[in-house]
């Protein structure tokens, strides 16, 4: 799953990586190192501008709100459970195939923080029930130190509570997409620890590498059959994990000592 990434790029190198050709000043986020859910995050997309002459797609990035919330839902509750859409199943559940067909974004982060999930607590993870705390935390990104370019879903909704013309008439809320974690060796293996990342957790974010990102984007893309074969995961070996400490488990914290890779797992941690 993804549930915490970090995102430290600003405007100008996220333009300079994406190719970016509008984005508001007024809309620039602080570097965030604990993104969590329904927190305002950076999603680069391909849309026409609102009031344009040309109806021509223009290459955005746009600040949404993680956490998709349905264009028909009646309120915006559901949002902040609905971070992660599966690339299995994408294409027909209801919350998501609109946006996967018209409705796609690459959300850039730095990389993703994921917890340990040992087997017994995999089962119980599939079973619904609490999974014990005190968990190791790794930290995944591409081993080249690139932008890490994750597959996502964007969708709008009225709240019809509120006239036109109020500034939060509309939510623009978005949502990552995951798939199987690679079971293929780490880029750069830890010397303790896991050495593939579907040894910390069965469920990884999508990354799309440069080559898929302007078919991914382009809204003029909209069969679903298609569209699936952008979701074949990226080649293997491009990632590395490293731990880092349990401070991030805290969403209050927040700061580049987060991203500090520790020689091995926390005493006391699972794994």
């Amino acid at each position: 799953m993804c549930g915490r990434y970090a995102a430290s790029r600003g405007p100008e190198d996220l333009a300079g990586v994406f190719e970016i050709e509008k984005w508001e000043p007024e809309e620039v986020l602080a570097p965030d190192y604990n993104v969590a859910p329904t927190k305002e995050v950076y999603a680069v997309l391909d849309r026409p501008l609102k009031d344009a002459d040309s109806p021509e797609p223009v290459r955005q990035l746009r600040k949404l709100k993680w956490g998709l919330v349905p264009s028909w839902s009646k309120t915006p509750e559901g949002g902040a459970r609905m971070i992660n859409a599966r690339a299995e199943t994408v294409h027909e559940k209801p919350s998501y195939r609109r946006a996967f067909s018209a409705r796609r974004c690459i959300i850039p982060a730095d990389g993703y923080y994921e917890w340990v999930t040992a087997k017994d607590e995999r089962e119980l993870e599939v079973e619904g029930k609490k999974k014990r705390q005190r968990k190791q935390p790794y930290f995944v990104l591409p081993a080249d130190g690139s932008v890490f370019a994750m597959a996502g879903l964007y969708e709008f909704w009225r709240d019809r509570t509120l006239p036109d013309d109020h500034p939060l008439a509309w939510w623009v809320t978005c949502s990552v997409i995951t798939t199987e974690a690679e079971t293929t060796p780490l880029a750069v293996p830890p010397a303790e620890g896991p050495h593939a990342l579907a040894d910390i957790h069965p469920r990884m974010p999508l990354m799309l590498t440069p080559d898929r990102w302007d078919s991914w984007l382009d809204p003029a893309r909209t069969d679903p059959d298609e569209l699936r074969e952008l979701l074949d995961p990226p080649p293997a070996g491009l990632l590395r994990a490293y731990p880092v400490s349990t401070a991030v488990s805290n969403v209050r914290n927040n700061g580049p000592e987060l991203l500090k890779e520790l020689e091995g797992p926390e005493e006391g941690t699972l794994f």
